[in-house]
């Protein structure tokens, strides 16, 4: 085993248990940047690693996390009928992009932006939260009555950013949740549902890649050593995280490697 790898997939799984966000944000960039992984491959290894990874993290949660905090299945199956149809679509459209520099092209400059756009997702997470349970209350029969088609839509910008990227299950999946059930998501809930709707996400759109022949199973292998030590005690401890700490440190971290990316 390559420990760097290993290690590597320790702290993703670490960050991926206590906040439900860096499975793709920030493994992907590491494959990229510092192990020199061609971006359709680094794409595509990484959704497979958080398929296994948040498997793992899902069943911790759902173990653990009692009548208030374990995820809100209602709300993944939503998500799921919006996601999984996007991930085929988008999976076809890759498909079609035979020449290997255009195709990492644009995954890397989608990864850059998506990678922003987490960052500032996280950032204003709690403004967003702020801002939707405000209308929830002031208008109520309204907010709840487009909820079912708004986390259908939501799933399905989630489905195909992240079978394109690898990332926005985590940061940018849980604004969305925020924004759509201000009440009913607190924040164990919310890291459980997101986890728990990225397992099959993670999995069509990892089987996708597989075909178009775009996964490392080596690589894959080093990573989960890692990683599933990592998510299990993340999971664990992600009712004593302070999210004062790790979002503005993720944040910065995320538009660094955006920036990086793009430039």
């Amino acid at each position: 085993m390559d420990w760097l790898h290993g290690v590597a997939g320790l702290f993703v799984g670490l960050m991926v248990g206590l906040t439900g966000v860096g499975g793709g944000s920030l493994m992907a960039p590491i494959l990229i940047l510092l192990f020199g992984v061609a971006p359709a491959t680094a794409v595509g290894t990484d959704l497979w690693f958080a398929a296994i990874t948040k498997s793992v993290g899902g069943a911790i949660h759902h173990r653990h996390g009692g009548p208030d905090g374990g995820p809100d299945y209602e709300v993944v199956k939503r998500l799921c009928m919006g996601s999984l149809p996007a991930a085929l679509i988008t999976l076809l459209i890759l498909s079609q992009a035979h020449v290997e520099q255009i195709k990492s092209g644009i995954v890397t400059t989608a990864l850059g932006a998506v990678l922003i756009a987490t960052a500032i997702a996280t950032l204003l997470r709690g403004r967003f939260h702020r801002w939707a349970l405000a209308r929830r209350v002031s208008t109520a029969d309204s907010f709840t009555r487009i909820q079912p088609a708004m986390t259908v839509a939501a799933g399905a910008l989630l489905g195909a950013m992240v079978t394109l990227t690898s990332v926005g299950a985590g940061a940018i999946g849980a604004t969305l949740l925020l924004a759509l059930y201000p009440i009913r998501m607190r924040l164990q809930r919310l890291v459980a549902t997101d986890i728990v709707h990225a397992v099959p996400l993670t999995l069509v759109a990892g089987l996708g890649h597989l075909w178009i022949g775009n996964v490392n199973s080596w690589l894959l292998l080093n990573l989960l050593i890692g990683s599933i030590p990592g998510i299990i005690i993340g999971s664990l401890l992600a009712t004593r995280a302070s999210d004062r700490v790790l979002q503005p440190l993720l944040a910065v971290i995320l538009v660094v490697i955006g920036w990086r990316l793009i430039a």
